[in-house]
């Protein structure tokens, strides 16, 4: 992934109302934009917007079924965004695993 894409699609991320309707989407499968509503503190237009720019992450994608637009998550797109997660969890456990080895190498060498 790029860098444009990894900013658009953790700030799409970042957002707890985008996070509770993905949760939505993923617990009970494509919905609408009124139908997600009616589990959220936000206006359907509020959420058309949030959807949007999930949207523009490529997380969640949008169709047609008759009259109605529904949305689904992209479960390629959510696989990545997972696996980028668990690569910046590894990095992270690795730099706090080297701070608490100097600093215990300091402790050990202070009560010398």
């Amino acid at each position: 992934m790029s860098a444009a894409i990894d900013d658009e699609l953790w700030s799409a991320i970042g957002d707890p109302t985008r996070r509770r309707i993905l949760d939505l989407l993923l617990a009970d499968g494509a919905s609408t934009a009124t139908a997600l509503s009616q589990h959220l503190p936000v206006s359907r237009q509020a959420i058309a917007k949030h959807i949007a720019v999930l949207g523009g992450a490529g997380l969640v994608k949008g169709y047609a079924v008759g009259r109605e637009r529904r949305y689904d998550v992209d479960q390629e797109q959510l696989a990545r965004a997972v696996a980028e997660l668990a690569s910046v969890h590894a990095m992270w456990d690795e730099r706090l695993s080297r701070i608490k080895r100097l600093a215990e190498a300091i402790e050990k060498e202070r009560n010398l």
